[in-house]
C-alpha cells in the first residue's frame, strides 16, 4: 500500500509518498510561487522513482485558483493512469500542523483583498471554527486564537492589533495527521466563496 499527498493550494508545491503503515519514505516541499504546473508533475516522478500509489490524496484549498486546478487535475490524471484510490484533503488543515500548544488560525490570502480563515485544534488538527472568507477586519474579530499561520496571518494580526504572525505553507509530509473526515474529501476544489461571474436570469 502506498499513499502519494500532494498540495498547491499556496506558493508551495509539496509532495510526499507514505507506505502502508504511514511512514513517510519522501518528500519534497518547495516554495515557488508560481509555476505549479510546470514543476508539480517532475517534482511526482522524482518522489515516485518508478513506484505507484495505490491512493492518492489532493490538496483541495481553499487558497489559489489556479493552483489548486493544477494539483486536482494532476491527481485525476495520476489516479486514472495507476487505478488509485482519490480523495481531497483540506489544505488550511495541512498549513495548521505547526509546532503549537494553543489553538491556531489558519489565514490564506483570498481573492478581492479578503482572507480564507480557519481555526484548529494543534493537536488533532480537528476544526474548531467554521471555513469563512472574511475581509481582514471581519477575520481579525473572527479569529480569537493567539497564533495566526499562514499567507494571510500578517495582515490578520495586524488588522487585530495583537498576536503572532508566522508565515507557514502546507507540507504534504503531515498528510496522515489530518483527521480520517479531513482527508476523504470530494477531489474537487473548495473556493469558500461564491463565484465572481453568476448567470443571468431572465426577466
Amino acid at each position: 500500500m502506498m499513499i502519494l499527498a500532494l498540495d498547491t493550494s499556496t506558493a508551495a508545491c509539496t509532495a510526499a509518498l507514505f507506505d502502508g503503515l504511514g511512514r513517510c519514505l519522501a518528500r519534497k516541499d518547495e516554495e515557488i510561487g508560481r509555476g505549479h504546473s510546470e514543476r508539480l508533475v517532475p517534482m511526482i516522478a522524482e518522489l515516485m522513482d518508478g513506484r505507484r500509489a495505490d491512493r492518492i490524496l489532493a490538496g483541495v484549498g481553499p487558497g489559489s485558483f489556479t493552483g489548486i486546478r493544477v494539483g486536482i487535475a494532476a491527481a485525476h490524471g495520476l489516479a486514472i493512469g495507476w487505478g488509485s484510490e482519490l480523495s481531497g484533503m483540506s489544505s488550511l488543515a495541512l498549513i495548521s500542523a505547526v509546532d503549537s500548544r494553543s489553538e491556531v488560525a489558519v489565514a490564506v490570502l483570498g481573492g478581492h483583498g479578503e482572507l480564507f480563515v480557519q481555526q484548529f485544534d494543534p493537536l488533532t488538527l480537528e476544526p474548531t471554527s467554521e471555513l469563512r472568507n472574511l475581509t481582514p477586519s471581519a477575520a481579525a474579530a473572527a479569529a480569537s486564537a493567539e497564533l495566526v499561520v499562514g499567507s494571510g496571518a500578517q495582515q490578520l494580526v495586524e488588522a487585530r492589533g495583537w498576536g503572532e504572525a508566522r508565515q507557514a505553507w502546507p507540507s504534504a509530509a503531515d498528510a496522515l495527521r489530518l483527521p480520517e473526515k479531513l482527508r476523504s474529501l470530494p477531489a474537487k476544489p473548495v473556493y469558500a466563496r461564491a463565484p465572481d461571474a453568476r448567470a443571468k436570469v431572465a426577466a
